[in-house]
């Protein structure tokens, strides 16, 4: 079955839910569910405007506040802290497919990036949380400073223990102001009296599909093992089994092999509204995967923050402008909270999107992202 781009690019507009004013509510409530439907919410540490995770959030609430992930992850605890392609907030209710990863790496090989801890760090830092309840690495006070032997990295050799043993799922993060972060025992965040039972391989690579298919609407195999190709064998299998038993039909998209639900290509979701703008931060699960991203919206984004500046296209930090179902225009935006205003450093038209058909929309969407970035932390 052949679907055209502009079919491809609702149905995918639609499990992102960008193509609604308000899909997920508001509040706390908002926040997980907006989480479990995405699958993921990624974690970024840029901040020359608002961080990636609340900026993806504010992209599908329009009431969101800061405090409303805060409480979602700390006081529900309906959300957590774990790596899928990169540091993100995913479901609680999830954490089991993710546990047969964190003990292969507690009981693998010692990674190259440990190199500056050792497993008696490690215990060390977690008995000192067993003891003496949830700390900052700011509540650390008698490590002996090293150099950084990376950009990110921290000079107190406990920060980087504390990451592997979160990463060994032996301590989690309780709570994060800014980038600070919280750690506690796994098991007391949660109060389990025991973990939960660990997901199989299989159950785990259908997770992934069905995860892929809630939030994409039509998957590929590059979209479903996004930087995990290894499996891309096993779910090519699982993806043919789903066939066979007609859960899934075979579709292509610009030539491209791709699969949907039946249901999903019943009905078609019309074109959303030119007039409704989002500014998508560059690590949106809409353009996260740039392949995807390119043929679904002939749109290529390239991020910048790290690009020579003679060398830079769209700017430093360029957020992909989505009118409707088009990416139109890549704006290039800083926030100064000392004057209290956004300034846009560079504004760039990409397809069809022009100064004379976009641009009220766009400045309208312009100033509720300024609201959302100086309005207070509460």
């Amino acid at each position: 079955m052949h679907l055209s781009i502009e079919d491809a690019r609702r149905i995918w507009l639609r499990a992102q839910r960008l193509d609604t004013a308000e899909p997920f509510g508001a509040g706390p409530q908002a926040v997980a569910a907006a989480v479990r439907h995405l699958g993921y919410v990624q974690i970024d540490t840029i901040h020359v405007i608002e961080r990636a995770h609340h900026h993806i959030l504010f992209s599908r609430i329009p009431g969101y506040r800061r405090a409303d992930l805060t409480q979602a992850q700390s006081v529900d605890k309906s959300v957590f802290e774990v790596w899928t392609h990169a540091l993100s907030y995913a479901p609680s209710e999830d954490v089991r497919f993710f546990l047969p990863r964190m003990r292969q790496l507690r009981t693998g090989p010692w990674l190259s990036w440990h190199a500056a801890a050792t497993p008696q760090d490690v215990r060390r830092v977690v008995a000192r949380v067993r003891d003496g309840g949830p700390l900052t690495i700011r509540d650390i006070t008698d490590d002996v400073l090293v150099d950084k032997d990376w950009l990110w990295a921290s000079r107190k050799p406990s920060k980087l223990a504390l990451e592997i043993a979160v990463t060994w799922g032996l301590l989690t993060v309780s709570e994060r102001a800014g980038m600070l972060k919280t750690y506690e025992l796994t098991d007391r965040h949660f109060g389990w009296s025991k973990p939960p039972r660990p997901a199989t391989a299989r159950q785990e690579l259908a997770y992934r599909l069905d995860r892929a298919l809630r939030a994409q609407g039509v998957v590929s195999l590059p979209s479903v093992c996004f930087h995990a190709p290894k499996l891309k064998p096993a779910a090519r299998e699982l993806i043919e089994s789903r066939v066979r038993r007609k859960q899934l039909v075979p579709v292509t998209v610009a030539g491209v092999e791709h699969w949907a639900a039946p249901e999903t290509l019943d009905t078609v979701p019309p074109a959303p509204d030119p007039a409704s703008v989002h500014l998508l931060s560059p690590f949106d699960p809409l353009i996260i995967q740039r392949e995807r991203l390119e043929l679904f919206f002939g749109y290529q984004h390239v991020f910048e923050a790290y690009v020579p500046k003679p060398k830079r296209r769209y700017g430093y930090f360029a957020l992909p402008v989505l009118a409707g179902d088009r990416v139109v225009a890549a704006i290039d935006l800083k926030t100064d909270r000392a004057a209290r205003r956004l300034l846009v450093q560079q504004w760039t038209w990409t397809g069809d999107g022009s100064d004379r058909t976009h641009r009220d929309a766009v400045d309208r969407a312009l100033s509720r992202f300024e609201q959302f970035q100086l309005a207070a932390v509460t």
